[in-house]
């Protein structure tokens, strides 16, 4: 099972394309969470929630309890701008060495590259978003 860090975007149709790849992030996100906290900026995975949606994805998948959903806390959502700092953080930091997070570096950077565009539309249209996890 290939698991995957995505964007959700508060609403039903943000009204743009919101897909993000995010295996590369998930397989390393314990070192980029050690890079976010070297640069002093808030680890992506601080923005993890899940929500109904998601929880309901994992039970399908097989990773989810149906058990948690009677018990799931509402949704924390977050203001684009806060993950922007982090993400741009951390696009600057792997620009020039990549190599820092092994052979998945560019990886990352390309999927970073993603968050960052999807995150700029989010906040343009002034929504708020947080972090899901998918395995498959």
């Amino acid at each position: 099972m290939a698991a995957s860090m995505y964007i959700v975007v508060e609403g039903e149709d943000p009204g743009f394309d919101i897909f993000v790849n995010g295996r590369a992030l998930a397989r390393n996100e314990d070192a980029v969470e050690k890079l976010a906290l070297r640069l002093e900026v808030r680890p992506l995975i601080e923005f993890f929630s899940a929500d109904e949606n998601s929880m309901s994805l994992l039970i399908e998948e097989g990773a989810g309890n149906r058990e948690l959903m009677q018990r799931l806390p509402p949704p924390q959502w977050y203001s684009p701008s806060e993950g922007l700092v982090t993400v741009e953080a951390l696009m600057a930091a792997l620009e020039d060495e990549p190599q820092q997070l092994g052979s998945d570096g560019e990886q990352v950077l390309s999927e970073l590259v993603e968050y960052r565009r999807v995150l700029r539309k989010t906040e343009d249209r002034k929504l708020r978003w947080h972090l899901a996890v998918s395995w498959r």
